[in-house]
């Protein structure tokens, strides 16, 4: 079963661990710990038209500032890289943009790169507009494949944001080896319940 490695990018309190949630475990909570360094989480996805089923091997980012020099660290030999933005934020969507435009210059080649616009059941407080979003990933010159509107909370879309990234993926592509889990393993963890960040606790939809 191939591996594909599946990144999350995008500012803290986004909503990108319950979004890895909602896919992997079907599961949404309304409080979640802050992630420090990144989250390992793991998915087998079976698309009909491809004759192999795809393990996708999530990295789940930490958004604070202070980790993002970690970054290029977790993106490197990435196939599938989700830029992530709370639609109710417009600076998080700044950021995303910036994330985009990072990844432009530096990023693994041939990745599959995605906008994902998060809290889509928040709809009534929005900030960012879908049509604008929507006209950033169109543009071919912002190197986007995939922009999608997703709700953990409700579920919407979750399941068609990955499936419609790995259906991206050329079926003669190789698929690299992703960082050995021990390699960054040091940065994987929780944030702990009296942790610096914990005031991001209860807004990651």
């Amino acid at each position: 079963m191939p591996g594909v490695k599946c990144v999350l990018l995008g500012e803290a309190a986004t909503g990108k661990t319950t979004l890895a949630s909602r896919f992997v475990k079907g599961a949404f909570s309304e409080f979640t710990e802050s992630t420090i360094g990144a989250a390992f989480l793991t998915k087998s996805i079976k698309l009909d038209d491809r004759a192999e089923a795809y393990r996708l091997e999530l990295w789940d980012t930490a958004g604070q500032e202070r980790f993002n020099s970690l970054a290029p660290m977790y993106y490197r030999a990435a196939k599938i890289v989700l830029v992530c933005y709370d639609i109710t934020s417009r600076d998080a969507f700044v950021r995303a943009l910036e994330w985009i435009a990072q990844l432009q210059k530096d990023g693994p080649a041939g990745c599959v790169l995605c906008l994902v616009g998060l809290k889509a059941d928040l709809a009534s407080k929005r900030e960012v507009p879908e049509q604008e979003a929507s006209a950033f990933a169109l543009d071919s010159a912002n190197g986007v494949h995939v922009f999608m509107e997703t709700s953990a909370k409700t579920g919407f879309n979750v399941d068609r944001l990955f499936e419609s990234a790995v259906r991206r993926l050329p079926n003669d592509a190789p698929l690299l080896a992703p960082a050995p889990v021990t390699e960054i393993a040091a940065h994987v963890a929780r944030e702990p319940k009296n942790g610096d960040d914990q005031g991001s606790s209860g807004c990651c939809r």
